[in-house]
């Protein structure tokens, strides 16, 4: 688990997903065949009410690339995922995410409960910190748990330097995390959308 991890103000102890309250967490386009998956895009598309709705023409062909690569590079520096396809979290909080959705809803859960073994982290977003190409130290990297510390001690979490967007595409750590297990609660109970880890001054 997280037991060598030293948790600090600038370390948050905690993952949080962000959903759209009717649907429930962790519903994931990455999981339906490519088809069904576009299908499914294009509606969000026609009906322009939230921030997936921009998305371009090729964005889940694009994605299901870099999802490969996250994965890759995870089972290379020693990852043992168990899924073909992620769940997403972050690190810490950005709410500036629930404006993605009509009704947005938050859930953490304690950094504790994902073993090193199946939750790998970029960071920013998978697509800029894997396509993007400025010369930023962290693009193109994938990084395991025990490199949290001294990844967060280095550049900070994007929320604090760039919460508005105005430096660039990076707005936080992505935690992709590829087992069901740590998961299951939320995943047999797609209604769940209360905090199982709430929110208190010192959290972050």
């Amino acid at each position: 688990m997280t037991s060598g991890l030293h948790f600090s103000e600038h370390l948050p102890n905690y993952l949080s997903h962000y959903f759209e309250a009717a649907i429930g967490p962790f519903v994931n386009l990455s999981d339906l065949p490519l088809i069904e998956a576009e299908t499914q895009l294009t509606q969000i598309r026609e009906l322009g009410e939230t921030f997936a709705s921009q998305r371009s023409a090729d964005y889940l062909t694009i994605r299901r690339d870099l999802e490969n690569r996250v994965r890759q590079i995870f089972i290379q520096k020693g990852g043992l995922p168990t899924r073909e396809r992620p769940h997403y979290m972050i690190l810490g909080a950005c709410p500036w995410l629930l404006g993605w959705y009509r009704h947005g809803r938050e859930l953490r859960l304690p950094l504790e409960k994902f073993p090193s073994a199946v939750v790998s982290f970029t960071y920013g977003d998978t697509f800029p910190a894997l396509r993007y190409q400025d010369g930023k130290p962290y693009r193109g990297q994938v990084y395991r748990l025990e490199e949290l510390p001294d990844l967060v001690l280095q550049f900070d979490l994007p929320q604090n330097w760039n919460p508005y967007g105005e430096h660039g595409p990076d707005r936080y750590i992505e935690a992709q995390i590829w087992d069901d297990a740590p998961l299951r609660a939320y995943l047999n109970n797609r209604s769940r959308t209360n905090t199982e880890f709430p929110a208190t001054k010192n959290s972050q």
